[in-house]
This record gives structure tokens, sequence and C-alpha cells, in this order.
């Protein structure tokens, strides 16, 4: 006795009538479009001179000329007013600082502060990063400087103590204002050619996992500084290890006083950093404990004497006002463009990241390609300006959006602020102690940063690759005959239909997993295709020998005489002989019929019959379905492997007698599937569906098609 379960759905039922069509009936009803246009139709329609063309064009490269004018100003004012003086009191101890961490003179932080920020008010579509120096840039920039002129030569004569200071930062400035113009054509020839799209590859594990281990490296970098310890920067592999072996080796050497120094600033620093959080929230804008720490110690420092006292470097002579531009040195091109390639992809990677942040959070959109050209622009123009490597700063762009800032308004009078310090205020900074605190988000805390980049992005790549190898593969069944397809091994409710397989891939198949792809197929259809359609082929090689066999032996019996016994006949002198048969009555070739092998047999040409040759003909179990839907709705594309892999599936289950059917095809794959030639006589439009559920109604409603035969066993 079989108890029924009556299970009362909560959604609703509709009574709607569906047509179902195929993909060439559909051509019929709603024909295409012409499509993309020709490469000569493309040119003439972009290649226009016109007025408005150059003027979008001119707002297109320059964005700033299309938001200016309408700017809020009673609004936004005060804030980016308020902004733009944080960032600028915040940029200043980083530009100082960042300076020495890319092995050059302090006083190129503050032009590397001032250039490229105002480049990229103009030029940049994000309202609310900083560009400027950045910790990370830095520190690839002086593994460069520091391998390109090291110390080492630097030895004046036959003295091993003493080095030419100026020859070695005019020779490492030469070379920074070279990478930085590298780097700057390279960004702008990507987003001229709108590979603005390569970010994507730059997934969020990947800048996060790099931008946690780079902390580690900056900081092993900085402890040179805060222990007062002079050791060259180490680029190679295993830098992080070598350089810490170094410092061990050489901790004797530390100067007390700078060790002190440097921990009352970062206790400083991080106090008041927790105070500004949670004491002067209601105030307008933070303390700026950055400013204040500078002045407090270079006032100590100068009345003081630290240097003559205790040992403690001081920054130095820091020059007033600004150097004539001149051109970058193109003798070091051919030993930097490596690092200038990785440089150019890290500091775009966190520009781009931050400006999607803060446009998301903001309801705005940023321009991928544009973001490329103005950080090109700013690299590039700043390297006639003796600046070194950008990109935006993760600190100082929270600042700037925390502190109030609107749009690059807040950029511009943060760059005005760096303007004068350069031109009045430089020199009061000559006695500020090399203070350098751990500020950074990128870096390999094994391997170098160029290898560090390297590694990682390959492997993201590969993970895209393995996950688009290790798809997963399912029959669907139908849940409750309401039409909906899943998974029959993971949802009790789908059930196959009968005679009919529905196989799913979660994602396209291309020429990297296109052989798994098959596997998979036979797999989920229990069955070896291969090894049938062996069987088939040897099958149909027997069955032909025996028949040619056959038809020897007939005519051999023909063609022999018939013993004659007593008298001759003369009364048949005048009969003709019967001709002998003619070769339309002999067994012909095995041919086919619609996919199907036949044998024509011998005899009268009027009484020929077509014995079609099948599986079950042959003495071979056939599959357990007479129906294969292949549902392509995770495709995206197709490759030419793909095409390829398809044509021999619906050949291969044509041989067992299965029909093939494509459904769920999007635009681009329909496209893909035509231009690949893959429709022919033989595979038609007609076997493909919009959806799974009207290829089974296709098949479902045609008796001839949904016929049940013997019960079958799986291969």
């Amino acid at each position: 006795m079989t108890e029924e379960i009556e299970i009362e759905l909560s959604g609703k039922s509709y009574d709607t009538k569906h047509c179902v069509f195929s993909e060439a009936e559909l051509d019929d009803i709603a024909p295409k479009s012409q499509g993309q246009p020709s490469l000569w139709t493309w040119m003439k329609s972009h290649t226009r001179c016109s007025l408005g063309m150059g003027r979008s064009l001119l707002l297109n490269y320059i964005p700033v000329l299309r938001w200016i004018h309408r700017y809020p100003f009673k609004e936004w004012i005060l804030g980016d007013v308020i902004s733009g003086l944080s960032v600028g009191i915040m940029q200043l101890p980083q530009g100082l600082a960042y300076s020495l961490l890319a092995g050059l003179p302090p006083v190129f932080g503050l032009y590397t502060s001032f250039y490229p920020a105002f480049i990229y008010f103009l030029l940049g579509t994000s309202r609310h990063i900083s560009v400027g120096t950045f910790a990370v840039v830095c520190a690839m920039t002086g593994g460069v400087t520091e391998t390109l002129v090291p110390e080492e030569n630097m030895l004046i004569g036959n003295n091993a103590t003493f080095y030419d200071t100026v020859a070695r930062d005019n020779l490492r400035v030469e070379v920074a204002t070279a990478l930085a113009f590298l780097v700057g054509l390279i960004q702008i020839a990507l987003g001229l050619l709108q590979f603005g799209f390569v970010v994507i590859y730059l997934s969020d594990p990947l800048i996060s996992g790099y931008t946690t281990a780079s902390a580690v490296h900056v900081l092993v970098a900085q402890l040179k500084y805060l222990l007062g310890i002079k050791l060259s920067q180490k680029t190679e592999l295993f830098s992080l290890i070598n350089t810490l072996m170094n410092l061990s080796s050489s901790i004797t050497e530390t100067s007390i006083g700078t060790v002190i120094t440097s921990l009352i600033a970062i206790v400083v620093l991080l106090i008041m950093k927790f105070l500004n959080e949670k004491l002067f929230s209601r105030f307008i804008i933070p303390i700026p404990i950055e400013l204040i720490l500078l002045i407090v110690s270079t006032g100590i420092s100068y009345g003081v004497g630290l240097q003559d006292l205790f040992g403690i470097e001081n920054v130095g002579d820091i020059p007033v006002g600004l150097k004539a531009p001149v051109l970058p040195n193109i003798n070091y091109f051919e030993d930097i463009i490596g690092n200038a390639f990785a440089i150019a992809i890290v500091g775009y990677a966190i520009t781009i990241s931050l400006g999607k942040v803060f446009a998301s959070k903001h309801g705005y959109k940023v321009d991928t390609n544009q973001e490329l050209v103005a950080l090109g622009c700013s690299n590039f123009i700043g390297s006639f300006f003796h600046c070194f490597a950008t990109s935006a700063s993760l600190s100082r762009s929270l600042v700037q959006e925390s502190t109030g800032g609107n749009s690059q308004i807040s950029s511009a009078v943060a760059s005005l602020v760096i303007f004068i310090f350069i031109l009045r205020a430089g020199e009061l900074f000559q006695d500020l102690p090399k203070l350098i605190w751990l500020v950074t988000f990128f870096a390999t805390i094994l391997l170098n940063m160029v290898m560090g980049l390297a590694v990682s992005v390959a492997f993201s790549l590969l993970t895209v690759i393995f996950r688009t190898q290790v798809s997963d593969y399912s029959i669907l069944g139908q849940v409750n005959e309401m039409g909906i397809y899943r998974d029959v091994a993971k949802y009790q409710q789908a059930k196959e239909l009968a005679g009919i397989k529905i196989f799913h891939s979660s994602s396209s198949v291309y020429f990297a997993n296109a052989e798994l792809y098959m596997k998979a197929l036979n797999r989920k259809c229990g069955m070896n295709i291969e090894r049938l359609i062996e069987k088939r082929r040897k099958a149909i090689k027997k069955q032909k020998k025996n028949q040619e066999k056959a038809t020897k032996k007939a005519k051999k019996e023909k063609e022999q005489p018939q013993e004659v016994t007593g008298r001759v006949n003369i009364g048949f002198d005048g009969l003709q002989l019967e001709s002998p048969p003619n070769e339309t009555q002999q067994t012909k070739e095995n041919e086919t019929v619609d996919g199907a092998v036949v044998a024509i047999p011998e005899g009268d040409a009027n009484e020929e019959k077509v014995e079609v040759i099948t599986l079950q003909s042959l003495g071979l179990e056939k599959p357990s379905f007479h129906s294969l839907i292949l549902d392509f709705s995770a495709f995206n594309f197709v490759d030419t492997a793909c095409i390829k892999v398809f044509k021999k599936i619906f050949n291969d289950f044509a041989e067992i007698e299965v029909n093939v059917f494509l459904t769920c095809c999007n635009a681009t794959v329909m496209n893909g599937l035509e231009q690949g030639n893959f429709f022919n006589d033989t595979i038609r439009k007609s076997c493909v569906f919009n959806s799974v559920h009207d290829a089974v109604t296709h098949l479902t409603g045609d008796r001839d098609i949904f016929v049940q035969d013997e019960p079958d066993t799986h291969l």
C-alpha cells in the first residue's frame, strides 16, 4: 500500500500559455539586427573632426572642466578647505620621511607631494583620493635606486669610511626621475589603450594579502633608521631575511639617542591617534599632531644640539624654492623597465581600489581608464620636476574623506600648503631628526617586491583557471512537474525525465577544460561513449564482412556449371542465356540514412529492401535515454576548442542513437557558434532552444521522439 502525501505549495499558481520556438524558428520571427558595424564604418564615426568631438575629448581627458563650473561653492567649499589643510599638514612629514624610504634627500619628497597632487586635481575622476608619496611605491623606488647606485661605489678615494653623499644623491635622483618617467609613460599608454580592465585580475584577496605582508617588509626596511644603523637596502630574493641578519650582526652600532627619539615619537603619535578618535570627535578638524611633533622636535634638536650631543642625524639642508625642470636620463631605461612596469601596476591598483571604495560610498563613478591617464600624467610630468613615482595614499585619502572633503579642491588646497612650505618654510626644518614611523600597506615578506607582485598576480590568475577547470557538473531533473530544473543529487524533489538527460556545467567550456567537460558528460550519463561507438563500429565491420562472404558464396554458386546427362537437346540452340546480374543487383556498400547505417541486400532492384542498422540489430545495449539536453546557462563565450568538442558530442551521440539539444545560449554564445561554423547540414539551429523547459516540452510533446523502448540498463 502506497501512502500518498500531498504537499501544499506556498507559491502562487498562474495559468500561462507558452510558445516553444527553436533557434531557427526564432530567427524567422525575430530576425537579428545588422550587428557590429564594419571596421571602416567604426573608424569613420570615431575619427571625425568637429567642434563637438573636440569638446568631448577635452572634457573626457581634463575632467576638472566638466565639474568646476557646477561646483556647489556654498555647500562644499568649507569642507574642502578644512580637508585640504588637514591633508597638507599630514603630507609634510610623510613627504620628508618617504623620500628617505626612496633613498633620496627629503626635499624631493616635498616636490613629489606638490606636483602630482595638483596634476591629479586637473585630470582625476575620484573626488576623495590623495595622490602623492606612498610607502609601498617609495620602498620599491628605493630598492631600484640603492641597487643601481650603492653606497659602496661612492667611497672617497681609498677611504673605507667616508662616502661622497652629494654624488650619490645626484645619481639616485636621476634614477628615480627616470623610473617615474617610464612609470608614467606605461600608465598613460595603458589608459589610452583602454586597459583599465586589468585591475579586475588584482583581486581583493590578492591586494589584501600583498598589503598585509608589505607592512612587515617596510617595517624591516625602516629598522635601520629607527636604530641609527647604516645598511644598504636589499631588493634581491629573500631580502627581508638578509636585512634581518645584517641588522643582527650590526646591532652593536645602534645609536641610543636615535632609538629613544624614535620611540618617543611613535608613542606620542599612537596616543594622539587614540585621543583624536575618542575625545576630540567634536572638533571640525583633528589635532595636527604630525605638524606639532615636527615643530617641537625641530626646536629641541636646534636648541639642544641633538646631533652634536647624541649623534642623532638631522634631515639636513632643505633648499628653498622650486628647481628648474630637467629631462630624465634615458641611459637608465634599459635597467629599470621591468621595475617601472611593476610600480605602474602596483600604483594603479591601489589608486583605483581606493577610488572605487569612495565612489561606491558616495554614489558616483570613477573612470578606470582615465584614472590610468591621470596617474600616468602625474608621474610623467612630475619626473621633469624631480619627482619620483607616486600613487594614492590610503592614510591621506581616509583623512581627506573623513574631514569633509567633497572634491579634488581638497587636493588643490593640500598642494598649496606644500607649495608655501617649499617656498618659505623649508629652512626652518633643517634640524628635524630622521623619524620614520611605520606606515605602509604593500610589500612581500620573503621575496622582494617585484617578485612578490609577480608571484601573487600569477597565483591569482591560476586560481581563475583552476575554478574553471574544477567546474560543478550535474544532471538536472524537474521539480514536481513545475518546469523548474535542479541538480538531482542535491534536491530530493528533482526527478529525471524518462528518456531525457539534462547536463549542466557551472562554467564556460574553453580550451583549458574542454576535455574535462567530455569526461564529466560520460561519467554523468553513466556510460563510456567511446567504447560503445567502438563496439558498434566493430559490429558493423563484422556484419559487412559476413555479408561480403555470403555474396561471394552466392555468386560462386550461380557461376558453377550444372551437370547435364542424357542426349543433347538441340531444341534450345536458339535460346539466349540470362545475362549475369547487374552491379546494381549486388549487395551494396553500407550507406547511411538519417545518421543510421543501412545495408541493401542482394536481389532484384524492384524488390530491394533497406535494412537500418541499429544498436539493437547489432546486438548491443542501447543507452537509457534517447535525448541529451546541454544547459549553456553558465556559458559566457565559446572558443574554437569548445566548438570542436561540441561537434564531437553531436556526432558521437548520433552514432549511439541519441539526439542532442542546446539550451540557454545567450547572444554572445550564439554569435560565437555561428562564426565558428558550428551549424551545418547535420547540426541545425532547430536543435537550439531558449530554455531547458522549452526543449523538454518539445521532446515530450513530440510522440515520435518520446518513445519508450524496452527497459535498458547503463553500460
